[in-house]
């Protein structure tokens, strides 16, 4: 475990009055308060996040201390940090090699993490402003999206040797891998499409237009029911996209400027997160996709993720009080 010399972990009182000390979530959005984690480093921004629901880990790229945290998912505390990863953006976990990849963007370079030792174990790099990682486990492949190339970079899992790189558009977005496929699919402007292209060959199999979408940022993909869904960041929307169709089914409205997604398959819940602090939350179903409720939770409260055996929802708060946090949250 490496790491650079950090102050003490301050207690933090947290009063059950008021979401943004730390306390209940607002009324019509449908989470109850857990608790507050107090978290290592600076009172700086997060970004991304990845969880191994069998390790029982959360990955937690803490953009302005240029480090990944890790957290005990079962304990709810800090379980270690890994250093000298410049602006951490996006982390992606590749269980099958205990790995964890997360993008570099001061240096522009993607990092390989060793899960047990939480420590660095290779380096490569990218094209300019690496920012979401795909994983494709069945060829072993890492896609990189390089924000300002609008380009990906693929590289081979094992040894983090780039293989080739494939250009896009103008900028790219998140990247998510659809194992039904065997491609990966990334956020693509402009115009704002999804993309689908193979990240053993590089050719581009697909892309499906977004209209009413302005700035397609944020992707997740529900392999299952074959729906992807995009945050577009400029103009407010969640974009819902049927893959078999290739074609966009709804535009649903969300927070401002949100961000990043995360997805609770065994509740059938959909998060997004935003800038502006506003999370909402849709319920996914054979029906369709339907709004749940939405509320600021916490300012720039834009990163979400999900643990799939206990269903708690985190969302890492650079500052409350001075200090940074890890908001636990429950349906």
């Amino acid at each position: 475990m490496t790491g650079r010399r950090r102050t003490p972990l301050v207690a933090l009182a947290l009063a059950m009055t008021g979401c943004g000390a730390g306390g209940n979530a607002p009324s019509n959005l449908p989470l109850q308060f857990v608790r507050d984690v107090a978290m290592p480093g600076p009172p700086l921004r997060y970004d991304y996040q990845d969880v191994d629901g069998d390790a029982r880990r959360l990955y937690i790229a803490h953009l302005g201390a240029n480090d990944v945290d890790v957290v005990d998912l079962d304990a709810l505390e800090p379980a270690g940090t890994v250093a000298d990863v410049a602006d951490a953006h996006g982390v992606r976990l590749a269980p099958d090699l205990h790995r964890v990849f997360a993008t570099a963007t001061g240096t522009d370079e993607v990092v390989s993490i060793d899960t047990g030792s939480s420590r660095i174990v290779g380096r490569a790099r990218t094209g300019r402003f690496p920012d979401g990682v795909g994983y494709d486990p069945a060829n072993h492949l890492v896609a990189v999206s390089n924000n300002d190339d609008g380009s990906e970079t693929v590289l081979d899992a094992s040894t983090v040797r780039p293989l080739r790189t494939v250009r896009l558009g103008r900028e790219v977005g998140n990247v998510t891998y659809d194992p039904s496929a065997g491609a990966m699919l990334t956020a693509v402007r402009p115009p704002d499409e999804l993309v689908a292209f193979d990240p053993a060959s590089g050719a581009v199999s697909g892309r499906i237009r977004l209209p009413g979408c302005d700035g397609a940022h944020g992707v997740y993909l529900d392999a299952p029911s074959r729906r992807a869904f995009v945050a577009c960041e400029r103009n407010a929307r969640l974009a819902v996209v049927d893959l078999e169709g290739r074609r966009q089914l709804a535009v649903e409205g969300v927070g401002s400027d949100p961000d990043v997604l995360a997805f609770d398959a065994g509740l059938g819940r959909l998060y997004v997160a935003a800038e502006s602090g506003v999370v909402t939350a849709f319920a996914v179903d054979g029906q369709g996709v339907r709004k749940l409720g939405e509320g600021r939770l916490a300012a720039k409260a834009h990163t979400v993720a999900v643990d799939p055996r206990t269903h708690r929802v985190f969302f890492p708060l650079e500052n409350l009080n001075g200090h940074p946090v890890l908001r636990v949250m429950r349906p």
